[in-house]
């Protein structure tokens, strides 16, 4: 039996049609449904929602998200950072056998798909909503690619929680109402930072490697203890603001829901705090992933349930 065989049967991955779905990472994709459904939400508070706009940003989004996936695994595996050994990734090329370039090019494909969803966007709404499409597709791909990736850096984090936390919420929001306030802004701050956890997640898990590889993300130069400091403070910082957005009626007072997400981050933290090794650490990740899901749907929801059972008649 193989060294890879092994590495296989650990994380449990399967042959097939789940070898596609792995090299998505689907546990990642909550990072792109979950603003674009926020936005969409909240925007519902004032006009009625466009479905076709809707559902193309959400596909758009989705994507966008899973092609970075797959340009992440073909950038670290050229830059001999992935083996058969790591976990945490699709695995699409050091386990399945897939070339890198059928990845890379698959990753170009979803971004073309992508591209023709924008153009739909762009004209039922504003050609405005090209321009930061664009940027942020440009950013997706940077974050592994190009001369000094951003996923290298400590800016990963910062990154992830503004472009697929603020501009795509901000987006979803705009296609609806064709305009902007800094409500929105505001709004988006508990989801940006909630993606952002589930970067120094990641990055607390692969600290070791990515130090023996010369990586500098925020978690490394934090070191493990510091970055589950910092992992701590993103999931404190999104409640607080939850709490004064919805004490202050930026958001309704139903986006207090988003508080049975708690258990899921205690559960992440604690498990970062008892691991030693990434496959221990993989669920860890999963609670980061699952708090950001819970708290995203009873988020969203808030604004829906404001229309249904107005907080100020309570």
């Amino acid at each position: 039996m193989t060294s890879s065989t092994n590495v296989k049967q650990a994380l449990g991955e399967k042959e097939g049609w789940q070898i596609w779905w792995r090299m998505i990472r689907p546990h990642t994709l909550s990072a792109s449904f979950i603003p674009v459904f926020v936005g969409t939400a909240a925007a519902s508070a004032e006009t009625s929602i466009h479905f076709g706009l809707f559902f193309a940003m959400l596909l758009a989004s989705l994507l966008i998200q899973a092609a970075t996936n797959m340009f992440n695994e073909y950038y670290d595996y050229v830059r001999g950072l992935d083996t058969e050994h790591s976990v945490g990734i699709g695995g699409t090329i050091v386990r399945d056998g897939f070339s890198p370039a059928k990845v890379r090019n698959l990753a170009f494909l979803l971004y073309g798909i992508a591209l023709l969803l924008g153009l739909y966007i762009c004209l039922t709404t504003s050609f405005w909503v090209a321009a930061i499409g664009v940027i942020s597709m440009l950013f997706g791909y940077l974050y592994t690619g190009g001369p000094y990736p951003i996923a290298y850096s400590p800016l990963g984090e910062l990154t992830a929680g503004f472009f697929m936390g603020t501009v795509i919420i901000g987006i979803s929001f705009f296609i609806q109402l064709e305009t902007i306030n800094a409500a929105i802004v505001y709004i988006s701050l508990p989801v940006a930072l909630l993606i952002g956890a589930i970067l120094m997640a990641n990055n607390i898990r692969d600290l070791d490697g990515d130090k023996l590889n010369g990586r500098k993300t925020l978690a490394i130069l934090a070191g493990k203890q510091g970055a589950i400091v910092i992992l701590t403070l993103f999931f404190g910082a999104a409640y607080v603001i939850t709490a004064a957005l919805a004490f202050t009626g930026i958001v309704p007072l139903w986006a207090l829901l988003t508080l049975i997400s708690i258990p899921k981050a205690i559960q992440a933290v604690k498990t970062f705090q008892t691991s030693h090794t990434p496959l221990e650490m993989m669920p860890g990740m999963k609670y980061t992933a699952d708090t950001n899901k819970r708290f995203g749907w009873m988020y969203g929801f808030a604004f829906i349930l404001e229309h249904l059972l107005p907080t100020t008649m309570m």
